[in-house]
């Protein structure tokens, strides 16, 4: 998985930004377990501003490595998962939405996988893919936001949020797939010539 990683790459910032995303994993749990609710959405917000720049300064500054194309979307689908259990105990109403993230997660890792396997790099992330978890950090922010400084809980709220949020990945999922079977057929073609 690592074989294409050079020694430097673990230390370019993109990189460094996303190792500190996985690291702030552990500390949301923590607080929103707490129901620290404020110091939860500020692990949040600096997860989110973090995966935000990385790829701006990844491309920006030609910081774009192999390592980094791997580790932007384990940091994102690690922090995806412990959102999705946090506000599932929050929340029992959404653990239908929540399964359907979970699938669609699931099954882009194991392509993501196969990919790997057979040496081809999985594709950056993309536009969809971005919105998809800018809007799954919006819709969980608005949730915990509300509860946190107004007391306010609405399923209804809480399962559209999370529905826009779905059909948004469900749709990235397919977008993906696509790139996928392409990336698949593009390797194949080559073997052959």
């Amino acid at each position: 998985m690592f074989k294409d990683v050079k020694p430097q790459d673990w230390l370019t910032i993109p990189n460094i930004l996303s190792f500190f995303r996985i690291v702030l994993i552990a500390p949301f749990v923590y607080f929103f377990l707490q129901k620290n609710y404020v110091a939860a959405a500020v692990m949040l917000i600096l997860s989110g501003l973090s995966d935000a720049c990385d790829g701006f300064i990844a491309r920006r500054f030609n910081q774009v490595t192999e390592l980094g194309k791997m580790l932007d979307p384990i940091a994102d689908k690690l922090t995806l998962i412990a959102i999705m259990v946090c506000i599932t105990i929050f929340s029992p109403i959404v653990l239908p939405v929540m399964i359907v993230l979970i699938l669609k997660d699931v099954i882009m890792l194991i392509g993501g996988s196969r990919l790997v396997k057979t040496g081809i790099a999985p594709p950056a992330a993309k536009w969809y893919g971005k919105l998809g978890t800018l809007l799954f950090y919006v819709s969980v922010c608005l949730i915990v936001f509300l509860k946190a400084a107004f007391n306010y809980e609405n399923d209804i709220l809480s399962v559209t949020l999370l529905s826009v949020t779905t059909a948004v990945m469900v749709f990235a999922l397919i977008k993906y797939f696509l790139v996928y079977i392409s990336l698949l057929k593009e390797s194949d073609k080559e073997k052959k010539e």
